[in-house]
């Protein structure tokens, strides 16, 4: 996600650092740039001189070097809530005191991690949605410590990018993932329950509902891990069933079955197309 968030950030002009944790996941990210510019390039969407530029505007570190004079500190970690505390309350005594701070978090309340800091007035979530290069979607969510600067400028950020905006109120999943978690959810609980095959369900949904994608194939592109670790969040917040794993979820997940991105998920990766597997129900 961050390296989509940085790719965006500087084809709208802006001069971006990207921070990783180390030279291999740096090399990783640019990589994807790279290859998103060049794909660009060779489709007609852009020329390699605004390809070069947008490249030029992007630079790496593995530590904080250049963050005091960012204006704006995007965080795209992963869903731990201990680990972005920490980094937020590392960056607080680095950047300077007008920046605002802002967390690319899908679950985790923005609160607080705005109470760690001490500019909560000058923190706010931009939710971007993966690939960010892709979605239009952009997330602008307000807490009951973000100041109207802060969000106006926040906004007007998501504007510059050319995003589809949404003002969403600091409630765990917050807009999108409120109802879109519950529904991939059911959909395992649907075949759990023998209410169709991995397949049908897909199908049914994508022809009877005109979805792009059917609710298990989006679970295993958007992530089996990520989507869990999201509704452990929300099921903590809310407590009701719908934001619960079901077991076949959690027994993917602790198989290392992550969807695409591991190969493996409702469906296997290995051959030219997705092949739904057989999990013995």
């Amino acid at each position: 996600m961050g390296h989509g968030i940085a790719q965006v950030a500087a084809q709208a002009g802006y001069q971006v650092v990207a921070r990783e944790v180390g030279d291999e996941r740096i090399q990783k990210g640019m990589g994807r740039i790279e290859k998103q510019l060049a794909r660009a390039v060779e489709k007609g969407r852009l020329e390699q001189s605004a390809a070069d530029e947008i490249r030029g505007r992007i630079t790496t570190t593995t530590g904080f070097d250049g963050f005091e004079d960012c204006d704006l500190v995007i965080e795209a970690i992963t869903e731990n809530l201990d680990r972005k505390l920490e980094l937020w309350r590392e960056l607080d005594g680095l950047v300077k005191d007008e920046a605002v701070f802002a967390t690319n978090t899908s679950s985790l309340s923005v609160i607080d991690q705005a109470a760690a800091t001490k500019r909560p007035n000058q923190f706010v979530g931009l939710h971007f949605f993966n690939p960010a290069q892709v979605m239009p979607l952009l997330e602008v969510v307000q807490t009951v410590t973000t100041d109207d600067d802060t969000f106006k400028t926040a906004w007007q950020f998501g504007e510059s990018l050319k995003k589809t905006l949404v003002h969403a109120r600091d409630k765990t999943g917050f807009i999108v993932n409120r109802l879109l978690v519950p529904y991939m959810l059911d959909a395992v609980r649907a075949y759990e329950e023998g209410v169709g095959s991995i397949e049908e369900i897909d199908i049914a949904m994508k022809a009877g509902a005109n979805h792009p994608m059917g609710p298990l194939t989006l679970l295993d592109f958007v992530g089996l891990d990520t989507t869990k670790s999201i509704a452990d969040i929300m099921f903590d917040e809310y407590r009701e069933r719908r934001f619960a794993a079901p077991p076949t979820l959690r027994k993917m997940v602790s198989a290392g079955w992550y969807g695409r991105k591991s190969g493996r998920g409702f469906y296997d990766y290995s051959g030219d197309a997705p092949v739904a597997v057989e999990l013995g129900l």
